[in-house]
This record gives C-alpha cells, structure tokens and sequence, in this order.
C-alpha cells in the first residue's frame, strides 16, 4: 500500500515544471485535470481547481549535505535563507517556496535513519 498527497492548483504547468525540473520529480500519472508526480517514495498530486492549497510542508529529503547544498544552488532564488544545522530535529535543511507559494523543505539527516518497511 502507498499513499498520495494531493493539492488544488491554478497553475499546472508551472507546478509541474518545478517538481519535475528543480526538484527532480518524475510524471507519475497524467489524469488530465490532475497530475501525480514521484520523488522517491512520496507521491503528490496536483489538481486543477480554482482555488488553491498552500497549507502544511512539502519536505524532500535526501542523502547528503552536499546533495542539499546542490539544491540550494537551483532553488536560491526561491530560497528562505541558507541550508543550515536544526539541532533540534538533527537535520541540515533550507525552506523555498514553489510558484503557488507552498513551503517546500529541502533536508538530509544527519543521523542513521530505520528502514522503510512497506506496510
């Protein structure tokens, strides 16, 4: 079993050329009016609606510092300030925000992680 995060949009051409182009995101499954993009194990969807959501956090994380480092370098333009250190959570991250203004995380931990069981 998986799931899918799905989001209203008013611009699905914009939102599907930022996760596919700057974050890295794969077309997943075109259903016409909305469209499911993958990032590894994270599944999003956008639809065309015309309102719009921008609540909560999309985080994409990967494996390193410098894989983080490498996305601030696309992303810093649309960046929320500079990848740093949360000592709370023992992350390295940066906010952005996509082209409907969703706050998008960018992280790596920076401790051994469980494995991801299906389930």
């Amino acid at each position: 079993m998986s799931g899918i995060i799905f989001f209203r949009t008013g611009d699905m051409d914009g939102i599907r050329n930022f996760y596919c182009e700057k974050i890295g995101a794969k077309l997943w499954l075109d259903q016409g009016g909305c469209t499911i993009l993958s990032h590894g194990n994270l599944l999003l969807g956008f639809c065309e609606r015309e309102e719009i959501d921008t609540q909560g956090v999309i985080t994409f994380f990967y494996e390193t510092r410098e894989e983080v480092d490498q996305m601030y370098e696309t992303l810093e333009d649309l960046a929320q300030g500079y990848p740093k250190k949360n000592e709370r959570y023992r992350i390295y991250q940066f906010f952005a925000k996509d082209p409907e203004g969703r706050t998008v995380e960018i992280q790596c931990f920076l401790h051994p992680l469980p494995s991801m069981e299906r389930g």
